[in-house]
Formats: structure tokens, sequence, C-alpha cells
């Protein structure tokens, strides 16, 4: 059986406290007992949990972590990546959703309250701003992942999105697509954003004429994405390039045009955004912006853990960069 700090307590003739000071290196300790109860130590092999130093050092050796929910198709890799930092480290991961809004959200605070993490990572869930903005004014050390608000008070991990935007469009333009449609993510966040900006910006400067009807509003669905471009085939406009921006959406976009009986890519070019699994296995395989989700994941976890260890965190936000991935749609 696990030897116990009391089982060496009571072989070395001392307090519990007194064991605890020893191997938390207290100079309070006289050396003749200090070297009876490392004596004990090393004759019996005790070796303290993990979670009895943390909280020894006032720590929990665990990090929370802040999510709307599960369901995003790159929560996983952004996890993964959060997860294999973590664990390199010898920290734990407490997930928390908002799967349940405001009751989920009271949980949370329940766990803040309690002291069960030291830091936490995020990515912001809907109607949290205001708690998550106390928390951090307060000092608490936190880092937000993939910055959809755009705030720039919190350290955050991001990746490029107007740069990967800007690279669809300058692909579509090279291969001579001349009326491009564009299927946005809900307008409230960052991310879209940048990437119309993007988007828009460099199909601008190209000199092409870019007709704004052309432009519609999806929600990061395969559903929505569908019912979005449907809406451009149904108004009868003539669309030769597609950036949807995200898989997800770029997938509806396929299905609209296999329903129309379009060709993609010869009639129509199609890129998404974000290169999850599904993309490389669409019909036909889907040209699409690669988000670095598990590099961000990464980065975050890093980031948080340097400022647990006392560092201060940088102003701008950390950038992981954007890649092309070209296949068979565009």
């Amino acid at each position: 059986m696990r030897v116990t700090i009391a089982e060496v307590a009571r072989r070395a003739r001392v307090s519990k406290a007194t064991v605890s000071r020893v191997l938390n290196n207290k100079g309070d300790v006289d050396a003749a007992t200090a070297i009876r109860v490392r004596e004990v130590i090393a004759a019996t092999g005790y070796t303290p949990s993990a979670r009895a130093v943390g909280l020894a050092k006032g720590r929990t050796q665990t990090v929370g972590m802040l999510v709307p929910g599960l369901t995003w198709p790159w929560m996983g890799d952004v996890l993964q990546g959060v997860a294999d930092v973590l664990e390199a480290k010898g920290y734990g991961l407490l997930l928390n959703t908002v799967n349940r809004g405001a009751e989920s959200l009271a949980q949370f605070a329940k766990h803040v309250s309690a002291n069960a993490f030291d830091g936490l990572l995020l990515v912001e869930p809907p109607d949290a701003l205001s708690y998550i903005s106390s928390l951090h004014e307060s000092g608490f050390p936190m880092v937000m992942i993939d910055d959809r608000g755009h705030h720039p008070e919190f350290p955050s991990v991001a990746t490029s999105n107007w740069a990967g935007a800007a690279s669809a469009a300058k692909h579509l333009l090279a291969a001579g697509r001349k009326r491009l449609a564009v299927i946005t993510g809900p307008a409230q966040f960052g991310c879209t954003r940048d990437r119309t900006d993007g988007f828009r910006t460099t199909v601008d400067e190209s000199g092409t004429p870019f007709d704004t009807r052309l432009q519609v509003e999806g929600d990061f669905t395969r559903d929505g994405g569908r019912e979005a471009f449907q809406s451009i085939l149904d108004s009868g406009a003539a669309v030769d390039g597609v950036f949807a921006q995200n898989d997800l959406m770029a997938v509806g976009v396929l299905d609209a045009l296999r329903a129309a009986g379009r060709s993609v890519p010869d009639d129509v070019a199609v890129i998404g955004f974000d290169d999850i699994p599904i993309a490389s296995h669409t019909q036909p395989a889907l040209t699409t912006v690669r988000q670095p989700s598990r590099e961000m994941g990464e980065a975050a976890a890093r980031m948080l853990l340097s400022r647990l260890a006392g560092e201060t965190l940088p102003e701008e936000p950390q950038i992981i960069p954007t890649s092309l991935v070209v296949r068979e749609s565009a």
C-alpha cells in the first residue's frame, strides 16, 4: 500500500505538519528533526501526491477551460493541444461548457469561488463576457483562444483570419474566377469580420467587381451554408467561385451545387475555412484554409503556464498563421 504522510510522521515521531514543512524546505524545523524525517522518507519510499504539494504551495495544479460547447468541429483539436501541454507539465484540466446557458455559467462560477483551478483558458461563450471581464480585472490568470470578439484587454492566441481569407481570394482570382460569392459567418464574430474584410479587400484591389448581393450571412452549419448559397442560386445571379467562411458551410454549398446540377470546380470553384477532417473526404475534396486549431490550443496553454510561473504576458495577441490547402474543389 502507498505510504502516507501520517505513516512518515508516526515513524519520525513528529506531526504531519512538521513532515510537510520538511518537504517544502521550510526553515523552522531544527536540523536533527529534519534529518530524521528525511531518513524515514528515504526508508519508506514516501512520495507526496501532486495535489498535496499543490495545495501546500497554494496551487491546485489544475487549469480551467470554458468553451461554448463541444460540437464545433475544430474544438477537439484545440482541446487536444491544450491537454498535451498541460499533461506534460503535470497539470490537470477542468472543462466547462455553457450548453445550459445561465445555469452552466453559475456552475462555472462556483468552481471559480472554490478555487478549483489556478488559471483559465477560454473560447468566449455567448453572454459570458461581463463575468469573464470582471475575473480578468480582478487579476485572475486567463488566456483567450480564437479572439472572436476582438477583446484586446485579454491575453490571447488567434489565427490569421484576414490573411487566410485573402489567400482564398487570390487563389480564386488566379484561377480566372470573376463572379465571386461569399458565405459569411454570423456578423457578431470577430473572425467573420476579419475573413470578410480580407477577402473583399483582396478582390477589390485586384480590380475585379464584387456584387454585394453575392455576400450572404450563414451560421457556420452545413444546413446554413446550403440555404445561404441556395438563395444566391434562386436569385439567378451568375457565380463561378465561392468562399464559405468555414468548412461545414462549404459542404452545404457543395450540396446545393450538386442538387442544382452544377459541376465543381468546372462550373463553380468552392473554398472553405478550417480544414476539419471532413474536408478531405467530400466529393470533390475541399480546398480550404487550414486553421491551426491544435497549435492554438498548445500556444494558449503554454502562455497560461508562463503567467502562472510569474511571467508577464505580451500585450499583443499571439498569431498562429493559416495556410491554404489546395484540393479538387478549387
